[in-house]
């Protein structure tokens, strides 16, 4: 008889979503996909929206396409995707609209015209969260600021992962660790901060209630059975439903002494610690205190990530050179070293409709030769984001007090060599890369800790660490890093 366990992550991302197979036969965890689908925003009268209903369509092929495959009873089923998003349902549960994407322009002034009414020193020091104009609390001043009428007519606020668990299983919940990127939660308390949203005019009734990542929301709909043909019910997990939560959650060695990045569209670089760290230090060095799985705090800072390259690659590719990924890495490998730096978190970069011209612009006004060729702009890119991580280990160390002597790097950038290199290079930090599927890996993880079949995330590491390979690049000398450093800082 087949032991075998098996789960399912629904894992979203802000340009595609999968459904993935994890199968636990007892000692090791063997992940494959069963559905991908593509993801991106949808352009409507002048506003970005994410198209929820061709993900929830997608959702229900993925699991379609498991119950046509052999295999035994579903243990489990969990959905994590980014940060910050939501939706608005009516007094019926119902779906107010389409849900905005965190890139709408609707957001611009919002964060100064919150702290005209907040100082910005005390919404720190109540949520703990970094101030980023895309964060929902902002998304939630701009609809009250205009009286939004989807607002008004609201009764329930979901984040999105928790709007298709809601979907899946019946139950409306929000879960912490997606909850925490809101902006609304008060970080020590880990309740909605209900005065601070008063203050703002966003009614806080609309909150969900919170619930732990590893809680059971209640077995699949049996309309979702019977439209996909699964076989029998499955509990609905609430797992880590922010993918950099479930990515952390499958770093296999992760400690006090160790930070990690997880690299994708953005990259999230941080360590784990016990409580929120909310000090003036900081609130000025833009760090966030993110919940964790466990009852740790996920102590990051987002960085701009490898979406500075899909964007360059998206604008070749419409100029009509179509390159591959590969094709990129090899010509930034070959392009000359240090030809030009830029801050890959300058505003100029967060939606640019030309990514290689805004970063040529870039070098121009900081009197650099603008690179010339993809490669060049490639490796401006990767160098760039490779000082990055150097300025935020920095501030990490600075923070929690002593130094982190290895780096994780998690997600589909631990497969880009050159970064992983230029990242041990820029940092003088051994990087150990892997695994690629985190954030799946997490999700699955748990889903085992709700259903008994792992005692603790400490046991999910090590189950991962002895179910992948993983990838160490040992740090190179060179003395123009330093310099790097000194023109990133300004000095």
């Amino acid at each position: 008889m087949d032991s075998t366990s098996h789960y399912l992550a629904v894992d979203l991302g802000a340009s595609s979503g999968r459904v993935m197979l994890g199968r636990w036969d007892g000692a090791r965890l063997a992940l494959s996909e069963v559905h991908r689908f593509a993801n991106g925003p949808v352009a409507v009268l002048g506003h970005l929206h994410w198209n929820v209903l061709g993900l929830w369509a997608a959702i229900n092929a993925g699991l379609a396409h498991y119950a046509a495959a052999p295999s035994g009873r579903l243990a489990g089923l969990g959905v994590d995707t980014w940060g910050i998003d939501f939706a608005l349902l009516d007094r019926a549960g119902r779906l107010l609209g389409s849900p905005y994407h965190y890139r709408d322009a609707r957001t611009e002034g919002m964060p100064a015209l919150a702290f005209s009414r907040v100082p910005r020193e005390t919404i720190y020091a109540a949520t703990g969260i970094q101030m980023m104009p895309i964060n929902t609390l902002f998304q939630l001043v701009s609809m009250a600021h205009t009286r939004d009428p989807q607002l008004a007519a609201a009764t329930t606020l979901l984040p999105l992962p928790n709007l298709f668990s809601y979907w899946l299983s019946g139950q409306i919940a929000a879960e912490y660790t997606h909850a925490t990127t809101t902006q609304c939660l008060l970080a020590r308390e880990r309740r909605w901060a209900s005065e601070l949203l008063g203050q703002l005019a966003i009614p806080a009734h609309i909150f969900a209630p919170l619930v732990e990542p590893g809680s059971i929301l209640g077995p699949l709909r049996p309309e979702v059975i019977a439209a996909t043909g699964l076989r029998g019910p499955a509990p609905v997990i609430a797992v880590a439903s922010h993918d950099t939560a479930s990515a952390v959650a499958a770093v296999p060695g992760l400690d006090a002494r160790s930070a990690y990045i997880s690299s994708g569209t953005w990259s999230l670089m941080g360590c784990e610690v016990p409580a929120p760290v909310i000090n003036e230090r900081a609130m000025h060095a833009n760090f966030t205190n993110e919940g964790g799985v466990g009852g740790t705090i996920r102590l990051l800072k987002n960085i701009a990530g490898l979406w500075l390259i899909q964007e360059c690659r998206r604008q070749w590719a419409h100029a009509g050179t179509n390159y591959s990924w590969a094709e990129l890495l090899a010509l930034a490998e070959a392009a000359s070293p240090f030809g030009a730096r830029i801050d890959p978190d300058a505003p100029a970069f967060l939606s640019p409709p030309d990514m290689p011209a805004a970063i040529r612009a870039a070098c121009a006004r900081t009197g650099q030769p603008p690179p010339e060729g993809a490669g060049a702009v490639v490796r401006c890119c990767l160098e760039s984001l490779a000082l990055r991580y150097r300025a935020t280990l920095d501030d990490l160390e600075e923070l929690v007090g002593h130094r982190l002597d290895v780096i994780h790097v998690v997600g589909g950038g631990s497969r880009n060599r050159l970064l992983c290199q230029l990242t041990a290079d820029a940092c003088d930090r051994p990087v150990v890369a892997g695994p690629v599927e985190a954030t799946a890996l997490g999700n699955i993880v748990v889903q085992m800790l709700a259903t008994g079949a792992l005692p603790d995330v400490a046991a999910g590491r090590a189950i991962i660490a002895a179910s992948v390979t993983l990838e160490t690049y040992a740090p190179r000398a060179d003395d123009r890093w330093a310099e790097g450093r000194a023109w990133l800082r300004g000095g």
